[in-house]
């Protein structure tokens, strides 16, 4: 008689990150450029949906209506530190063969290992609350349901995420890119109908000094900043960076997967910048002038079937298209945060759970404070987003514990050897995160009420 398998158990050495697809994905011979970077496009546009994920879309569009198209350089510069910060992830787990967790978690004792673990779980169930929040609100919006109702259903993701796994780790990739070229599709097509003024436009991604000499719009910009590098994104890039198929004693293999992982990064990125991009354009060329409230996503949807806020072109399909772009951001991130919790979870506390029981535990979690809130307040979705607030704050708590081992670990001779961060890269880096750990504590300063 077999032995009963545990539902959990502590392993002394950790498996691979991800093992039920580390290296699953065959990588072609002597094949041509486009092929080969087809191969390894996928993991990029996981780690980019975490880059628009439902809490940075209030502030991007506010961001437009309060000051037009001045904040367009702050995304900006936010895309190129997070393109570099996580061209150096993958490229810690193409070199190490080890995720972000792992190698912290070998670099500090048992204990500070828990704490660590303690605090990136939490970044992970403040980034749930998100997702959580928005594709309830979606659900309601779309369909009229109750947003306590919305929120169950929402919970019931964890088996549509183990249909998934079990087909495969492309599949995933694909159903991810699926619903990210929805939000591109309709953010797109609402920019379009909205006919922003294309030279103020392009302007806007020069710098101006009006960013730090005007309070309120400085405000805005630490928002657009604070929120661009998620924690757990760090951590999910060095892992899945290795579900292509590598043999790491070949120098030329090695060097390949680094190159063609960080195209497939910077390309996806990119997209992530343009989505961002296209949500302040459309708070500007709307709502800029209107002396419109836009503080929720309930003010959105009905403000774009607004004519006397947006125009002519108010519908009430571009409020549907709205809500289908915000139910698809909140869904794939789901999926994101999933293989986030499942590396950290195996990384720093050596747990071994199964993939079900896991996704339940985070995201029972994470529903639960949200279904509190729901409750308590009867289904106001205004006082349920205010927990979005309390989730950033989170988020930038654990920031520094992921950024900080990364630029150390990818800036190591001893571990990187001749893949090592060059000298403008770790000098770069290093900068990046001191200024996000600086803007995250002042930013978790405004929201405790300690600076006004």
């Amino acid at each position: 008689m077999e032995p009963k398998k545990k539902l959990f158990s502590f392993e002394d050495t950790p498996s691979k990150s991800l093992d039920e697809v580390n290296g699953s994905i065959k990588v072609p011979d002597n094949a041509g450029f486009w092929k080969t970077l087809l191969t390894y496009t996928g993991p990029g546009i996981l780690i980019a949906v975490g880059y628009m994920d439902p809490g940075n879309w209030i502030t991007s569009i506010a961001g437009g209506a309060q000051f037009k198209y001045s904040l367009l350089s702050v995304i900006l510069i936010s895309s190129l530190i997070a393109m570099l910060l996580q061209a150096m992830s993958a490229r810690l787990g193409i070199v190490t063969g080890k995720d972000l967790a792992q190698l912290t978690r070998e670099s500090t004792s048992k204990r500070t290992g828990f704490v660590l673990w303690v605090i990136t779980e939490l970044a992970i169930m403040a980034t749930d609350i998100a997702e959580i929040i928005g594709s309830a609100i979606a659900i309601k919006l779309l369909f009229n349901i109750p947003l306590i109702v919305g929120i169950l259903i929402t919970s019931a993701d964890v088996l549509i995420l183990l249909l998934l796994m079990k087909l495969g780790f492309r599949k995933i990739e694909a159903i991810v890119a699926t619903l990210v070229a929805v939000i591109l599709l309709v953010f797109s097509y609402e920019v379009f109908l909205s006919g922003p003024q294309v030279t103020e436009l392009l302007e806007g991604y020069f710098p101006s000094t009006d960013i730090v000499t005007n309070k309120s719009m400085l405000y805005l910009a630490l928002g657009i900043v604070g929120a661009t590098v998620m924690p757990h994104d760090l951590y999910l890039g060095s892992s899945i960076s290795q579900t292509r198929a590598l043999d790491r004693s070949d120098r030329s293999a090695v060097k390949k997967a680094i190159k063609f992982t960080t195209i497939d990064s910077n390309i996806q990125l990119t997209i992530a910048f343009v989505v961002n991009s296209l949500l302040l354009v459309l708070g500007a060329a709307l709502f800029f002038g209107t002396d419109s409230q836009l503080g929720r996503f309930v003010d959105l949807f009905n403000a774009l079937s607004n004519s006397h806020i947006v125009g002519a072109i108010a519908s009430p399909l571009l409020s549907m298209l709205f809500a289908v772009a915000l139910l698809s951001s909140g869904q794939s991130s789901t999926i994101t945060g999933t293989l986030s919790g499942q590396i950290i979870m195996e990384g720093f506390i050596h747990l071994k759970m199964p993939l079900w029981a896991q996704r339940l535990l985070t995201r029972l979690l994470s529903v639960s404070p949200v279904i509190a809130f729901a409750i308590y307040y009867h289904g106001n979705e205004a006082k349920i987003e205010d927990l979005l607030t309390m989730s950033q704050v989170f988020l930038s708590i654990a920031l520094p514990f992921a950024v900080v081992p990364l630029v150390i670990f990818t800036s190591s001779k001893k571990l990187m050897g001749e893949f090592v961060n060059r000298a403008w890269v770790k000098y770069s880096a290093w900068i990046a995160t001191i200024v996000l750990i600086v803007l995250n504590i002042y930013l978790i300063m405004q929201s405790l009420g300690i600076v006004k």
